[in-house]
């Protein structure tokens, strides 16, 4: 890429749907080159552990976790993207739906009361989109109600409460499990043990709705340490949320980050009385002086970073972000671009790669992004309402008649292109590349590597209805993430 321009540069498109016109605001920040290029390769330099990690013999990275007391017949499972997570006894991952204020109410569930039964609604109730309120709803007749798409987790007659494991009364009268006081589901996209398709634990901004969480246990880290969601994997932070580091030099035994180079990279110190467990171990800098180490790398903090969950120390050669777990590596033959904004993930021609969000709102809206939900509120945002022009407009990204995935997190799906619906083994169905068994998507309006004037396509700049790019660092332009 070329000398960046010093500045900002305000992009504008919109384009018709209906009566409505939807604005698409992409605020491309400019950067210097050298900034960019160092954004480039600490990102390359990540993909390319993980890819390597995902192609090696070792078993993959499993995030350690704090034993709770569990209800009988409820068990921890290892997810691909969200570390351990809770499990029914069906292997079901288990989510809650934190309460979330909007700016005319608020969605999700208030602590210790369910919000979400079977009652299917009607009319639009004005919180977020669609709104205004009392407008009529899409598909009627098929249309699911909260508890199809999210069945509670009843419980058993006799059951008792255990540790932060809590029982709340439904309004029919029976009883559902709640974790830490929020009401417990499970997810009818889910299928085996470990799978995580109906939600996630990662942040998507201010504007985003109450999004379905996972649930599970505290991460195996001592006080003053914590973990967070992120595109490349699990982020171990200190618990004022700055990222932790490694430096390639380091032995097991040894920091050879000498006394110059600590004020820089500020050795993260353990209590005299910390002792080795698990993943977990000490060194020794000085007398007396004791630093945590993790998986046999002692770990410090970049005085440096200017925000929390930064990647910035990563930049500078030698040193590292810490995962507790990668997360797994995209298709072989997916690349990674360069744009004014930070890095996306593109396919082999260089055409940055488009997810579509939308989320539940609140229970008029319901979840609407994957193929077996209601595909009403994705053909009007890609096409007004019409399959060919969305075809046109936002083509899916073509999967080989070979292709596999390594992982659940990437997968090869079928889709009937005029519905936009599963279509497993239907004739004229599209084989397809999903995250999260999600159809991903490239934009006719990129014309070269690096475009993304996709990005922020829908309601809200796409935070809650439309299209985002993949971005591959969560610390750069994160609110739109």
């Amino acid at each position: 890429m070329g000398e960046a321009p010093t500045g900002e540069t305000a992009m504008s498109m919109s384009f018709s749907a209906g009566d409505t016109v939807y604005s698409i605001q992409s605020e491309l920040r400019s950067r210097t080159r050298g900034r960019r290029f160092a954004i480039a390769a600490a990102t390359a330099m990540a993909l390319a552990g993980t890819l390597a990690h995902a192609a090696s013999d070792v078993p993959a990275e499993v995030e350690a976790h704090v034993p709770v007391p569990m209800p009988p017949g409820f068990s921890v499972a290892s997810s691909e993207m969200d570390g351990p997570v809770f499990a029914d006894p069906q292997g079901r991952t288990l989510y809650t739906w934190p309460m979330k204020p909007m700016r005319n109410g608020q969605s999700g569930e208030v602590k210790g009361i369910p919000g979400c039964y079977d009652v299917v609604l009607k009319e639009t109730a004005g919180l977020m989109s669609p709104y205004p309120p009392g407008l009529e709803l899409p598909e009627l007749d098929t249309r699911p109600s909260c508890t199809d798409l999210w069945p509670p987790v009843l419980a058993e007659a006799g059951a008792t409460p255990v540790g932060k494991w809590s029982l709340v009364e439904r309004k029919d009268g029976t009883t559902q499990w709640a974790y830490d006081e929020q009401p417990l589901y499970t997810s009818r996209h889910d299928r085996q043990p470990g799978d995580v398709i109906g939600g996630t634990s990662r942040q998507f901004g201010l504007d985003s709705p109450a999004m379905r969480v996972p649930a599970g246990p505290p991460s195996r880290v001592p006080p003053g340490f914590a973990v967070k969601t992120t595109a490349l994997g699990r982020l171990l932070t200190t618990d004022k949320n700055f990222s932790v580091y490694t430096y390639d030099k380091d032995t097991a035994n040894k920091s050879l980050c000498d006394e110059q180079c600590a004020k820089t990279w500020e050795p993260l110190l353990a209590p005299l009385l910390a002792r080795p467990q698990g993943e977990w171990s000490v060194v020794e800098r000085s007398a007396g002086v004791l630093q945590w180490a993790f998986r046999g790398k002692p770990l410090y903090s970049y005085s440096l970073d200017m925000s929390q969950w930064s990647l910035d120390g990563s930049d500078v050669p030698g040193w590292q972000n810490v995962y507790m777990q990668h997360a797994p590596s995209p298709p072989a033959h997916f690349t990674t671009q360069d744009t004014l904004l930070g890095q996306v993930l593109a396919d082999e021609q260089g055409r940055t790669i488009y997810q579509y969000r939308c989320g539940d709102d609140s229970q008029d809206q319901l979840s609407c992004d994957h193929p077996d939900d209601t595909q009403a509120y994705r053909l009007v945002i890609c096409g007004a309402g019409d399959p060919q022009r969305c075809l046109e407009k936002w083509p899916y990204v073509p999967a080989a008649a070979d292709a596999s995935s390594t992982s659940r997190t990437w997968s090869v799906v079928e889709i009937d292109p005029n519905t936009g619906r599963l279509a497993a083994g239907q004739p004229g169905a599209m084989r397809v590349w999903a995250y999260r068994d999600r159809p991903v998507y490239t934009y006719s309006g990129d014309h070269q590597a690096g475009d993304i004037f996709g990005d922020a396509v829908g309601e809200w700049r796409s935070q809650r209805n439309g299209f985002k790019a993949i971005w591959l660092r969560d610390d750069h332009f994160s609110g739109d993430m």
